[in-house]
């Protein structure tokens, strides 16, 4: 009888040849039974032939064009199999060793939802001005739309008991994502854990492919889903 792994990783990748490698290395190097679920989201370098390198090290889906960061999360999650699931950005942004200490409460039954924050000591250095601005806005909307504190709505390292992320339901495309995760997971009662991870800011030039004009979606999907119920 197959184990079930404790951890299913989720990374969308686009169109980033210059660290997936390195990426994916790091997230095999985790010391933990797991599922790394690779969607490569119509690269056009050579991503592809990268993560072709891993063989069945990893699972890779494939779109031929682009359909956006939550697609790519919402077709990955069909194959999901561990007891928690995690996403990561196909860059370096976020540190593969701090995952983790995320999911931990997880694995312990201690919560069902763990961010990982990157705000515990403020704001990080190299962060963009209107970057800074719209995560503190979307804290402020969680609080008053939802009346919970959250330092980090936005953080990329969100983690889920994957039985719970796969009952929300998403519809998400793009970058919505996070705020359709966290206003469903608040509408369902979850308690939402933060723990305090390292985050190393890019710029567009690096490869960056949130910009603040997403804002007003995430903004949006928060109240759009104020008053959601699963059905």
């Amino acid at each position: 009888m197959q184990t079930r792994p404790d951890l299913t990783i989720i990374v969308p990748a686009l169109d980033e040849q210059a660290t997936i490698h390195e990426v994916v290395d790091r997230l095999l190097a985790i010391p933990c039974a797991k599922q790394i679920v690779v969607v490569d989201d119509g690269s056009r370098d050579r991503t592809p032939k990268i993560l072709a390198e891993f063989g069945d090290k990893i699972v890779v889906k494939t779109n031929q064009n682009r359909r956006g960061k939550g697609r790519a999360i919402r077709i990955a999650l069909e194959s999901a199999e561990g007891i928690a699931t995690i996403i990561q950005d196909a860059d370096l942004e976020y540190q593969p060793e701090e995952i983790l200490q995320v999911i931990q409460p997880i694995l312990d039954g201690k919560v069902n939802v763990v961010y990982g924050t990157r705000f515990a000591q403020g704001m990080p250095d190299g962060m963009a001005l209107p970057n800074r601005i719209v995560n503190r806005l979307l804290s402020l909307a969680v609080k008053v739309l939802y009346w919970r504190r959250l330092t980090d709505e936005a953080t990329c390292y969100k983690a889920f008991r994957t039985d719970l992320l796969k009952s929300f339901d998403l519809q998400c495309e793009r970058f919505e994502f996070c705020p359709e995760a966290t206003a469903k997971a608040i509408r369902l009662g979850e308690s939402i854990l933060e723990v305090p991870i390292t985050y190393i800011p890019r710029n567009k030039t690096a490869g960056k492919k949130i910009r603040w004009t997403d804002a007003p979606e995430a903004f949006w999907t928060l109240l759009k889903y104020r008053f959601w119920r699963k059905k």
